[in-house]
């Protein structure tokens, strides 16, 4: 590539949207983002400065509101959370959970994921990974803008610890498949479950699930454990 060839943008798995951003969201991107709101930047992390303690860290990809992350991060306070997330208000919506359930396990990036798994996220760092209710991309034609692919699986894989996991959950069955063949198609990882997981008890059901399941659709769970068949 020259210096005058244009660059290919790449295909992200997201559409940067303009929600509105509630009064008590800008306050606590204001008051409680300098301490918990880490800048982009181009090399890794310390993890245990980062958090300021030696613990196992999980990665959660796309929290939207932050509410279900905000309450694993309650249930599971000896591990430290880190969320990735590119939509401002869902940013200061989990600042705000953050400060108002005394949470010091939690640690918030707004940037695009995989960007930050590529050069924020030490190889073999990670205890586990949480991607809840990806965009489906429904669409065919769109299917290509999913973020279940096999080079992000592989470069997720890689930053994962020999014992670490990443839990998906979908509520869309054709991207539910395609993530079992793409995740069971990296020889770094092992289904846990023979198909499809047992929803784990620290994954909270969301308002949608339950009005989903009221309603007869389904949800499917994949936990899958990086040690290498």
């Amino acid at each position: 590539m020259t210096p005058d060839t244009p660059r290919r943008r790449p295909i992200r798995s997201y559409v940067l949207r303009s929600g509105r951003l509630g009064t008590g969201q800008a306050r606590a991107l204001q008051t409680i983002g300098p301490a918990y709101l880490l800048p982009w930047s181009d090399s890794p992390l310390q993890l245990g400065q980062v958090f300021g303690r030696q613990a196992p860290v999980v990665l959660e990809i796309g929290f939207g509101m932050g509410d279900a992350t905000a309450e694993i991060a309650s249930l599971r306070p000896d591990d430290d959370f880190l969320g990735v997330e590119v939509h401002t208000p869902g940013v200061g919506s989990l600042l705000r959970h953050i400060d108002e359930r005394g949470l010091r396990n939690l640690r918030l990036i707004q940037h695009d994921a995989v960007e930050v798994l590529r050069s924020m996220i030490p190889p073999a760092s990670l205890a586990g990974c949480h991607i809840f209710f990806p965009d489906p991309w429904h669409k065919k034609r769109h299917h290509k803008r999913r973020l279940i692919q096999p080079a992000f699986v592989d470069l997720l894989a890689s930053r994962l610890a020999l014992g670490g996991y990443v839990h998906c959950a979908t509520d869309w069955e054709d991207y539910a498949v395609q993530m079992l063949e793409v995740l069971g198609a990296c020889p770094a990882l092992t289904n846990t479950a023979d198909g499809y997981a047992p929803r784990p008890a620290y994954r909270p059901l969301t308002k949608f699930e339950r009005r989903g399941q009221r309603l007869g659709h389904g949800v499917w769970d994949l936990v899958y454990v990086n040690r290498p068949r």
